[in-house]
């Protein structure tokens, strides 16, 4: 590469590589300031004389229309934190296979509740509408957990601040052995936790309480307000979304005044399947969707996010920009491979290209291992699989300027039998399991007003809602909403 020095480099070439190689060191900076937070991040100890008992507190809702043997697994998991109850949402013409499966693990603890039709939020709504506990735990019907799940997952409720908790996870393996797709999901859940745990260190915040398992506190999700925007929730206002239920979640614990918290330990780091095939990529895509969504509503349209959790809000300004600062350093190479085959005294470069080529290679596989080390730790194994992330790397970054110009396709994309969630929401509220009441819809043309209040202990309370008039129902679309704090 010091041959490169001797070449006269055109200012339309030096102009953005020194630009963009501070760039790069900026993020590389960055990179380690979210290791060192992570490390110095610690989760919440469990209480002495615990206020929640999950015997009496904890109901799991668990949304699903397609769950099979790995269900029991989960669910027999699930049994081990002694939950009050666990509820099985279902569309209705798959009510009799889960209720034997149900019937297999726990016929006692576990009631399966249909839907008309296939959509997680309806699900979900119905599912709330159901409970009778302090504490609501969503889990995905292949989620694992370890024995200690609940007890550190309640332990972030002591505090009374705290509206919403997540956890780390790991990816349990279909097969005896993990395919690419399978390592590829498990680099990127390692990232994330070490995402979370700095973000939650730094600035308490957090991008996503991820879906596959999050707690909430029940008075929170009772809201009419939030059942009528979870469950009609639009982009643009024209296309109803169904996926990015943890999205919407995880907004509206910000915008209401409520704290959140991750629980990054082993004690509470559930076990959850990928797909082994490449329909992975369909789940990656479905998700950036999501992502995209979300994020530019919370930095340009609530913008709770700036002054609740700057940290998190500086991410996720680093997430738009991410593609393209990706895709800049394989172009500039191109350009110098192009240059590299003209001869001398035609403008050309010294370099041979196989040089240049081979000299991209060791920076990329260097520096990709490098930010792949707490992951590589545990399973050295993995190594092999830094070209495939690579390679994916550069792939994700066209996948996200893609998913960007798509934000109005929301079908769910890895799941059969889930339809057009208009048509869902109209059925559920002709069959009478709309998850909000025709009077409580009315309430929500005012703005309900809940805010973080002393808990008392295993007593269940429908939520006080403080109703004011003028109000249109704004942060279902993105909307501002007042709150008391």
């Amino acid at each position: 590469m010091l041959y490169l020095t001797s070449d006269d480099f055109p200012f339309t070439l030096t102009f953005p590589v020194v630009p963009f190689g501070v760039i790069g060191f900026y993020r590389y900076l960055w990179y380690l300031i979210r290791i060192a937070a992570s490390f110095t991040y610690r989760p919440i100890p469990l209480p002495e004389n615990p206020t929640y008992i999950a015997s009496e507190d904890v109901t799991i809702i668990v949304p699903t229309i397609d769950a099979g043997e790995e269900f029991k697994e989960a669910a027999n998991s699930w049994l081990v934190g002694k939950p009050k109850e666990i509820l099985i949402i279902t569309e209705e013409k798959m009510k009799g296979p889960l209720q034997e499966l149900a019937n297999q693990v726990d016929p006692d603890r576990i009631r399966v509740l249909t839907v008309p039709f296939a959509n997680k939020r309806l699900q979900m709504a119905h599912g709330i509408r159901n409970t009778t506990t302090d504490i609501i735990v969503f889990a995905d019907d292949d989620a694992i957990w370890p024995p200690t799940m609940l007890p550190y997952i309640l332990a972030c409720f002591e505090d009374q601040k705290v509206g919403g908790v997540g956890t780390s996870q790991r990816v349990q393996p279909v097969g005896k052995k993990m395919t690419v797709w399978e390592v590829l999901a498990a680099f990127r859940l390692t990232i994330r936790n070490i995402e979370i745990a700095s973000s939650t260190h730094i600035d308490g915040g957090i991008p996503c309480l991820s879906g596959r398992t999050a707690a909430y506190r029940t008075i929170i999700l009772k809201d009419p307000e939030f059942l009528y925007g979870f469950t009609h929730d639009y982009w643009l206002g024209k296309y109803q979304l169904n996926s990015g239920d943890d999205k919407f979640l995880t907004r509206w614990m910000v915008s209401h005044g409520w704290s959140t918290y991750v629980q990054c330990c082993k004690e509470a780091e559930l076990l959850s399947t990928m797909k082994p095939n490449w329909r992975f990529l369909k789940q990656v895509l479905r998700w950036t969707r999501n992502t995209w969504r979300s994020d530019l509503r919370s930095l340009f349209m609530e913008r709770h996010i700036w002054t609740s959790h700057p940290y998190v809000a500086y991410t996720m300004v680093d997430k738009l920009f991410n593609p393209l600062t990706l895709l800049v350093g394989p172009t500039l190479v191109s350009y110098l491979i192009y240059k590299s085959t003209i001869p001398l005294d035609q403008g050309g470069y010294h370099l041979p290209w196989w040089n240049i080529v081979a000299s991209y290679m060791v920076w990329l596989l260097a520096t990709r291992t490098a930010k792949l080390l707490p992951h590589l730790w545990h399973q050295p194994e993995h190594i092999i699989y830094v070209p495939a992330f690579i390679i994916f790397g550069y792939y994700f970054a066209i996948m996200k300027i893609y998913a960007l110009f798509t934000l109005h396709e929301t079908a769910w994309g890895t799941r059969a039998g889930i339809g057009d969630p208009t048509a869902a929401t109209a059925a559920a509220a002709e069959t009478g399991k709309d998850p909000v009441s025709s009077s409580e819809k009315g309430e929500y043309m005012g703005t309900s007003v809940i805010s973080p209040q002393p808990h008392t202990p295993r007593t269940y309370h429908t939520p006080a809602v403080e109703m004011q008039t003028g109000f249109a129902p704004q942060a279902a679309y993105g909307g501002q909403t007042a709150y008391i704090r």
